[in-house]
């Protein structure tokens, strides 16, 4: 079995859906699970909606028809039958999406943010099945939430591994399928998700449980680039990665391949590409057994918005274990990801990111034992097998606030 990715930028107008057909008709489809991304930046517009419902804002309604508009013009540009039954299938998750709307009582935001945000690649993957058999491709649309089963995390849940392998197991995998990423379900029949950027891990978690020969993510970009070049100049093809090196980069925060997608394909020795749905004659990236990175040069990460903190006792005494491990529990309750550590005898400093919007409740409560302070908007630096030359030029960037060398790996914060 092969298992394909198709991000957001890969299907997000009509054009791109059809590029998805020559992908599939240029690679082969026998025996081979597509996973599916919302459409474009349509998380980010669902996103929108989970706001305005939970705001209890005038502009659900509008939002929810922007999205709908979005589906039905691309549906418009596919479909020359304007009776086809996918306007009824399209028709029936909004109003899916309204009963939940109209009759949710859980005021849990990340609840109400996995029921409704999910709905982005149901749609898509629907447009993208019915597109595919009116071309002459036959293929089975499965539900995800009927495979991967996890916890109830909303927003970042846990995949149960035991019971996600049953499921998959009874099932026949040996038609072209198409299924939705970043989605699955817990115990209870809800949906949740797996963390944002997820389809990556959810191609991974397929791939791990039926023992795929391989994994192809289609991306934009020709493959796993040292650097991204929205934000770098000059950026290099790296041709191989090995599991170990994937999976420091995703670490650092490299957005190209999702954290949690390595480790299931490296258990299982299942290697992974990364390739440019533009030029199919490319080979891309490679990610397996092998080299650390060929060719071997520096490679450059950054995470922005992130915050830098400064935290020292009230009382100007050390900053011993048991400090910072209260700190810790603080910064787990109010999920905040810590992605850069430094301590000395009076200051304990880290680098941030508020995923949850919940900064604000961890500074009031830190404050009653300890003084605070914090810059925000800051960029967290990180390159991979570094070189003086390739740190001076993040220097460049903006003012240091931080320096921190590990090995071949150093890291900067940056304030600009």
């Amino acid at each position: 079995m092969k298992v394909f990715k198709f991000g957001g930028a890969s299907v997000k107008d009509a054009i791109s859906v059809k590029n998805v057909v020559k992908v599939l008709r240029a690679e082969g489809y026998e025996n081979t699970l597509v996973v599916i991304s919302a459409m474009g930046k349509m998380t980010n517009a669902f996103e929108a909606i989970v706001l305005s419902y939970c705001n209890q804002e005038n502009d659900l309604t509008k939002n929810i028809q922007f999205v709908k508009d979005f589906h039905t013009n691309i549906i418009n540009e596919l479909f020359e039958n304007t009776t086809h039954k996918i306007y009824n299938e399209v028709d029936n998750l909004f109003n899916e999406l309204n009963t939940f709307i109209t009759t949710n009582n859980n005021n849990d935001y990340n609840f109400i943010y996995d029921q409704i945000v999910g709905y982005g690649e149901l749609l898509s993957t629907k447009i993208i099945s019915s597109y595919l058999k009116d071309v002459g491709i036959e293929n089975n649309w499965l539900d995800v939430r009927n495979f991967i089963i996890t916890d109830s995390n909303y927003r970042d849940a846990r995949v149960n591994w035991t019971l996600t392998q049953k499921a998959m197991s009874n099932n026949n995998f040996n038609k072209l399928s198409i299924t939705q990423g970043f989605l699955g379900a817990d115990k209870h029949n809800y949906t949740t998700t797996l963390g944002r950027e997820g389809s990556d891990f959810t191609a991974a978690v397929f791939a791990y449980c039926l023992q795929a020969k391989n994994v192809t993510i289609w991306k934009d970009v020709e493959g796993v680039l040292n650097a991204d070049p929205r934000y770098f100049n000059n950026t290099k093809l790296l041709h191989q990665i090995s599991y170990a090196e994937a999976l420091e980069m995703a670490f650092y925060g490299a957005s190209v391949i999702h954290p949690k997608t390595i480790k299931p394909l490296e258990n299982k020795n299942i290697p992974l590409y990364v390739r440019s749905f533009y030029k199919l004659n490319n080979l891309g990236t490679s990610v397996a057994k092998g080299s650390s990175l060929v060719p071997e040069m520096p490679c450059f990460i950054v995470k922005h918005k992130q915050l830098f903190v400064s935290i020292s006792a009230l009382d100007f005494s050390f900053m011993v274990e048991y400090n910072l491990s209260h700190i810790f529990k603080v910064l787990h309750n109010y999920k905040l990801k810590v992605n850069l550590i430094q301590n000395s005898a009076l200051n304990f400093s880290i680098c941030i990111e508020d995923k949850y919007g919940l900064f604000e409740n961890f500074l009031n409560e830190l404050k009653q034992n300890y003084n605070v302070i914090y810059k925000t908007n800051v960029s967290l630096y990180t390159v991979r097998h570094a070189t003086k030359e390739a740190v001076a030029k993040v220097e460049e960037e903006g003012k240091v606030l931080l320096k921190q060398a590990t090995g071949g790996t150093v890291q900067l914060i940056i304030s600009k």
